[in-house]
């Protein structure tokens, strides 16, 4: 039997709404905030059952980790090449295999997935800014010029331009 659990509940109103498509650990991030001590097991075990249920989407989109979608309405995705964001398409796009191509398989279901860059980096990219990470703090900086100091550790001459 489901126990809808306080910590369960967190979780759930974590994805209510939410849709910036978040992976378990962005979930584990947020419920943290109330639930400290909630470990990532519990995040990841919720999401599975969830899914299992029919009441989130678990999508593979993004090749470096699973991510999920309480938007259980017929729909697609495109995902930022450059800063990973995912929106929704806002529609099923619909492919069609002819008998030869379907390999005797009865289709019952298609999954059709966009890749590209997203306006806010294609913008960074017309404007020359660049992001620059501290070798020493790992903060960032945007600009179109090398900081000579972190801006949050004060170090001189750490400022690296990520590729």
């Amino acid at each position: 039997m489901y126990r809808m659990t306080p910590q369960r509940m967190a979780i759930l109103d974590i994805l209510e709404g939410n849709r910036d498509h978040p992976s378990a650990e962005d979930v584990h991030r947020e419920v943290k905030k109330s639930y400290p001590t909630m470990s990532l097991a519990t995040v990841y075990n919720t999401l599975e059952l969830l899914c299992e249920r029919g009441e989130l989407l678990e999508l593979a989109i993004d090749p470096a980790r699973k991510r999920y979608d309480p938007e259980m309405a017929d729909h697609s995705h495109i995902m930022c090449e450059e800063c990973g964001g995912i929106a929704d398409v806002g529609r099923s796009v619909a492919v069609r295999l002819g008998e030869d191509e379907r390999m005797g398989y009865e289709i019952t279901g298609t999954c059709v997935q966009f890749y590209g860059r997203c306006p806010e980096c294609r913008d960074k990219e017309v404007r020359g800014v660049a992001e620059f990470k501290c070798e020493k703090c790992g903060a960032t900086k945007e600009g179109r010029c090398k900081p000579k100091k972190c801006p949050a550790c004060g170090e001189s001459g750490c400022m690296q331009k990520q590729e």
